[in-house]
C-alpha cells in the first residue's frame, strides 16, 4: 500500500516535476548459507545432481560456497546485491516514473568495488546513474538510503518495506481524485496472482514489467564490469555502438544445452 500510495503522489504531479530518483540497494556479499568459509573444492555429496545445478554455466568444481543461495555473490550464476534487488526497488521507481514497459537511454557514472574471495566476485559497493530519455536520472547505489526515493520540484517522497516520509508531509493525506491517475491495487501478491490465473486478467506485476526492471540491474552490471558508460536503446533492446557490451546481455551455454531457435 505505501508504494502505491508514493507512485500515485509522483504520478499526479504532487511533487511537481520529478527530477531525480534515489534506489538504495544493500552491498556486500551476505553469507546467508553459512559456507563463506568453505569456497574450495570438495567431493560432490551423495545425491547431490551437481551437473544439473551447474546447467548451461560454466563447468567448475563443487564447493559448498558456491552453491544454494550463496550462488548469487558469483557472476557465473549471478549479478550480486545488483540483481538480487534489481526486481525489488528498481521496479517501484519505475513504477513511480511511469517508465514500466520502457528503459533508460543511457547507463553513466559507474563506480564500484568487486569482491575478492576464492569464489565470489560480485559488486560488493557500487553506484551508477540510469537516465531516461525525459532526463529523470534513477541512482542505483549501495551508497544512498534503502528504498526510493522521488525527488521532484514542489517536494519528496521516499518509500520502503514498511514506511513511508515526504516532504511536505501533507503529501501523505493525498488519495486519487475522479481523473487522476489510480495505479493497480493489490494487498496480496500471492491472492493477486492466483486470482490472475483463474480470471485470465493482468497481475500487479506482469512478466514485462518484471523484464524491463531487471534489465536496469543488468545494464548497471555490465557498465561497471566494462568501466565505461553505455548508450541503451529500450526499443531494439540493444547497447548502441558497444559490441563488447551486447555479447554481454546473453551467457554462452555450456553443451548441450541451448535454447530452441536461438
Amino acid at each position: 500500500m505505501r508504494f502505491r500510495k508514493a507512485c500515485e503522489i509522483v504520478r499526479n504531479g504532487r511533487i511537481g516535476r520529478l527530477k531525480r530518483v534515489l534506489c538504495g540497494l544493500p552491498g556486500g556479499t551476505p553469507d546467508y548459507g553459512k559456507t563463506g568459509d568453505r569456497q574450495d573444492p570438495e567431493p560432490v555429496p551423495e545425491g547431490f545432481n551437481y551437473d544439473m545445478w551447474l546447467g548451461p554455466a560454466p563447468d567448475a568444481p563443487y564447493a559448498p560456497g558456491r552453491c544454494h543461495v550463496n550462488f548469487r555473490w558469483i557472476l557465473d550464476y549471478s549479478g550480486g546485491q545488483i540483481t538480487d534487488w534489481g526486481g525489488h526497488h528498481p521496479d517501484i521507481a519505475q513504477w513511480g516514473m511511469g517508465t514500466e514497459l520502457t528503459g533508460p537511454v543511457a547507463i553513466r557514472n559507474g563506480q564500484a568495488q568487486w569482491a575478492k574471495e576464492k569464489l565470489w566476485n560480485t559488486a560488493t559497493d557500487y553506484t551508477f546513474d540510469a537516465v531516461y530519455e525525459n532526463g529523470v536520472t534513477l541512482t542505483i547505489s549501495s551508497r544512498v538510503r534503502s528504498g526510493v526515493t522521488f525527488e521532484g520540484t514542489d517536494g519528496w517522497v521516499w518509500v520502503n518495506r514498511g514506511a513511508i516520509e515526504a516532504s511536505p508531509e501533507g503529501l501523505l493525506d493525498y488519495t486519487p481524485g475522479p481523473g487522476e491517475i489510480a495505479l493497480y491495487h493489490s494487498e496480496n501478491h500471492y491472492r493477486n496472482f492466483i486470482d490472475c490465473v483463474l480470471s485470465r486478467k493482468e497481475p500487479i506485476a506482469p512478466i514485462e514489467q518484471a523484464h524491463r526492471s531487471i534489465t536496469i540491474a543488468h545494464l548497471g552490471n555490465i557498465s561497471l564490469r566494462l568501466g565505461r558508460d553505455l548508450k541503451w536503446d529500450p526499443k531494439a533492446e540493444r547497447v548502441i555502438g558497444d559490441d563488447t557490451a551486447n555479447g554481454m546481455l546473453a551467457r554462452p551455454l555450456r553443451k548441450p544445452w541451448k535454447i530452441e531457435g536461438m
